[in-house]
C-alpha cells in the first residue's frame, strides 16, 4: 500500500463515509457490508472475491489466461507459481491497477470492481500490501497508525482533530496485535524489515479491510519474524478474508496448517488447486514449480 493510495482511500472515505455494519432483511447485521456509490456487497452466498476467465495481454504475452478464483468470506488463501506466473498481475486486477481485455472481477455477488477506481476499491474493503513495505520513515508507529485511520480528513476537522477514546483504543489493539505494542513511539525507519512489515499490515487494518492482499509478505523477515506475521495471519481468519501470495513453503505450510487449500499459478491459469500436500504432490506442479 503507498502512501498515495492510503492517502487517496482516507480522503474518499471521508466522501461516502458510512457506518461498517447494516442491517440485513431479517434485522440482523451483515458486517461484511459497507457503501460506495450506493452499492452495497452482497457476501450472503459466503463468497468473498470472484475472478471469472479474466486475460491479460502485455504486447502479445498473456500474463492472465482466463484466470478463474474464488475466495471465501473469511477464508484464508495461499496462492503461489513460478516467477511470471500471474500472480501479481492477478492483484493489479483485483486492486483496479490494471485492466484486463476480457472477464470479470466481483466483491461479493454485485460489486464489479472494474468498474471503480484504486482509491474506490480500497474504500470499498480491499486492502493490498506489496512486497517492500511503504511506511512513512520520519513518523512514530503511532503516528503511522494514526494517519492511516478512518476519519474526517477535511481541512476544518483536521484543525481541530483530536483522537477519541476508541480511536486511541483501536490504534493501541492493533499495536499489540501486529507486535509492535512496545514500539509506539519509535521512529519508523528505525524498525527493523520485519516490524516495517507489520506495521504497513497495521495501517491496513486500520481502514477495517474486509479482503487482505498480500505479496510476499514474509520476504527478507527472519525465522522468527516469519513465525510471528504466521501467527498474526491466522488470527486475522475468519475476521478478514486473505489472499497470500507467497514462494516460502514452510511459511504456506504454517499458515494452511494441513487442511487450507493452496491455488498454484502456471502460465497466468490454475495449475493445480488443493490441499499443499496434494498440490505438493501432484507431478505438473514439481516439474514447473517445486523441482525435485
Amino acid at each position: 500500500m503507498t502512501p498515495e493510495l492510503m492517502e487517496a482511500g482516507a480522503e474518499a472515505l471521508t466522501r461516502h463515509a458510512e457506518a461498517d455494519v447494516q442491517k440485513d432483511s431479517s434485522g440482523g447485521s451483515a458486517s461484511f457490508g459497507r457503501l460506495v456509490h450506493g452499492l452495497t456487497p452482497d457476501f450472503s452466498t459466503g463468497v468473498a472475491l470472484y475472478v471469472d476467465d479474466i486475460t491479460v495481454s502485455f504486447d502479445g504475452f498473456k500474463a492472465l489466461n482466463n484466470l478463474n478464483l474464488m475466495i471465501k468470506v473469511g477464508e484464508l488463501r495461499c496462492i503461489i507459481g513460478p516467477n511470471g506466473a500471474g500472480k501479481t498481475t492477478m492483484m493489479d486486477c483485483i486492486t483496479g491497477k490494471t485492466r484486463p481485455d476480457s472477464g470479470t472481477v466481483s466483491f461479493g455477488q454485485n460489486v464489479d470492481l472494474l468498474r471503480l477506481r484504486e482509491n474506490e476499491i480500497a474504500e470499498i474493503g480491499i486492502g493490498r500490501k506489496f512486497q517492500k513495505p511503504t511506511v512513512f520513515e520520519q513518523l512514530s508507529v503511532f503516528e503511522n497508525l494514526e494517519l492511516a485511520l478512518k476519519a474526517d480528513r477535511s481541512p476544518r476537522a483536521s484543525l481541530w482533530h483530536r483522537l477519541s477514546g476508541a480511536q486511541l483504543d483501536r490504534i493501541g489493539e492493533v499495536m499489540t496485535l501486529i507486535h509492535l505494542g512496545q514500539q509506539a513511539q519509535r521512529q519508523a525507519g528505525l524498525l527493523s524489515h520485519g516490524q516495517k512489515q507489520w506495521l504497513e499490515i497495521g495501517m491496513l487494518l486500520m481502514q477495517d479491510p474486509k479482503l487482505l492482499l498480500l505479496d510476499e509478505p514474509v520476504a527478507g523477515m527472519t525465522d522468527e519474524e516469519t513465525e510471528r506475521t504466521a501467527e498474526l495471519f491466522l488470527s486475522l481468519e475468519g475476521q478478514h478474508s486473505l489472499v497470500v501470495v507467497e514462494h516460502d513453503m514452510h511459511f504456506v505450510d504454517q499458515l494452511t496448517e494441513g487442511k487450507k487449500t493452496v491455488t498454484v499459478l502456471h502460465e497466468g491459469s490454475v495449475l493445480a488447486e488443493g490441499l499443499l500436500s496434494d498440490v505438493q504432490a501432484n507431478e505438473r506442479v514439481v516439474e514447473v514449480y517445486l523441482g525435485r
